[in-house]
């Protein structure tokens, strides 16, 4: 099958979108798949394009056996409204330009956030006459919104109207929790053509590394310490001041450090306010490449998985959660929903309330101060995350919902219920 997907961001980007949409298509191409990605001169967070690469009008290289075409984009930092904005709809519009340049494939997915790349897919579709499947990663514009980015108005009035035309239009949607399927089918999404994909990890990369984790320490300075971890985007959902505010309580306990690793827009008011509470115990690294990670993770005593207090957020799963069971690192887990069902499913963690520094204190002190229970909810998790979140099994899931999708989609007595997938993210 020949398979083109459309996305804002791919390696050597390093984060959740372009983890798992990689992950995809370099299992789809090892099963003798022809796999086209379609997507920009890698430049997130910051908006500068990284080096070694260009922001040219189209330019295609194979990596890992996938067919990745670069087109020109607007580059534009991950924060603001105004510049990002024009930064996603420059995609859309290169799409729409290269589009009779591209290969002519038999299915065409987008991944979603945001819509502009979305409704990228229904452009090839309408010229390429081919199947279009909607990937939803996150549910926007209620994302931006919840996060402060935009307020309520016509603006966002506007984007849902968007929302609602992709949902209705698509061939196939692919979200990535059960949670998602409410929403998508209130706003004429049709139910019998849904298919749960939840994230989960490559469970090639993400194996143990001692030495790794060694050096890490080392040049850290935190050898011998208990490392709670932060390791992701620092972004305004996150509501990563709460880890401040329990480095502030536990400053006096020196087996006790503090390490966040990853950028986006909070990571620069992250290093003035812990800069301005003289947090010694808090490093706050800049991003680092997908091969550092495995080392970081083993370097870690526990996983911190925060997001601020907000029903949205009981809807997600974050992509983390599966690494930190993956490298066998307990998570404390500060998200409400389906994320504390999954964690209390697979026994790999503490949940705790969002944004609450005194459960996140006394969290951290309990597997600090009890080696023996941090190994049994990191066994636990492991053994869960293998068994239902490989990344190589729902690479063949979704290749299944690819072709069902090419062939025409699902009737209503074939369409799967929204828990059919339930170990797919």
């Amino acid at each position: 099958m020949k398979i083109m997907f459309l996305t804002h961001y791919y390696p050597p980007e390093v984060n959740a979108p372009a983890s798992r949409t990689s992950e995809h298509c370099r299992a789809w191409a090892e099963l003798g798949h022809d796999v086209t990605v379609v997507t920009c001169a890698p430049n997130h967070p910051n908006g500068n394009v990284y080096p070694g690469y260009k922001n040219k009008l189209f330019q295609t290289d194979m990596v890992d056996g996938v067919r990745v075409i670069r087109l020109w984009t607007y580059m534009a930092a991950n924060e603001g409204f105004l510049r990002r904005t024009v930064n996603y709809i420059s995609y859309l519009a290169a799409v729409t330009l290269a589009t009779p340049r591209l290969p002519k494939p038999d299915i065409v997915v987008s991944t979603s956030p945001q819509f502009f790349c979305g409704l990228a897919g229904l452009t090839v579709r309408t010229v390429k006459r081919v199947p279009w499947v909607l990937e939803i990663r996150d549910l926007w514009p209620e994302s931006i919104v919840t996060v402060g980015a935009m307020s309520k108005g016509l603006a966002v009035r506007s984007l849902e109207a968007v929302e609602r035309f992709a949902y209705r239009s698509a061939d196939f949607i692919v979200p990535v929790t059960d949670s998602f399927v409410h929403h998508i089918t209130e706003r004429g999404g049709d139910p019998c053509r849904i298919k749960i994909i939840k994230n989960g990890v490559d469970l090639s990369l993400f194996q143990q590394d001692p030495e790794g984790a060694a050096r890490i320490r080392k040049e850290l300075g935190l050898e011998g310490k208990f490392i709670a971890a932060y390791v992701g985007t620092h972004g305004m959902a996150h509501g990563l001041d709460v880890i401040l505010d329990a480095a502030e309580r536990l400053r006096h306990d020196p087996r006790i450090a503090f390490l966040l690793v990853g950028d986006g827009a909070e990571r620069a008011g992250l290093l003035e306010r812990s800069a301005a509470r003289n947090l010694d115990n808090v490093l706050i690294l800049g991003q680092r490449p997908k091969k550092d990670m495995p080392a970081i993770w083993t370097a870690t005593g526990a996983s911190l998985i925060l997001l601020r207090r907000n029903d949205l957020f009981r809807k997600v799963i974050p992509s983390k959660m599966f690494e930190a069971m993956a490298m066998r690192r307990p998570i404390i887990l500060g998200v409400e929903g389906e994320s504390c069902d999954l964690l209390m499913q697979a026994g790999a963690g503490i949940p705790i309330p969002p944004q609450d520094a005194d459960a996140l204190t006394a969290a951290i002190l309990k597997l600090a101060n009890d080696p023996a229970y941090a190994a049994t909810l990191a066994q636990s998790g492991e053994t869960f995350v293998r068994a239902n979140f490989d990344r190589a099994e729902l690479a063949s899931r979704y290749l299944d919902a690819l072709e069902i999708a090419a062939n025409g989609g699902l009737t209503h007595a074939t369409a799967p219920s929204a828990n059919a997938s339930s170990s797919g993210s």
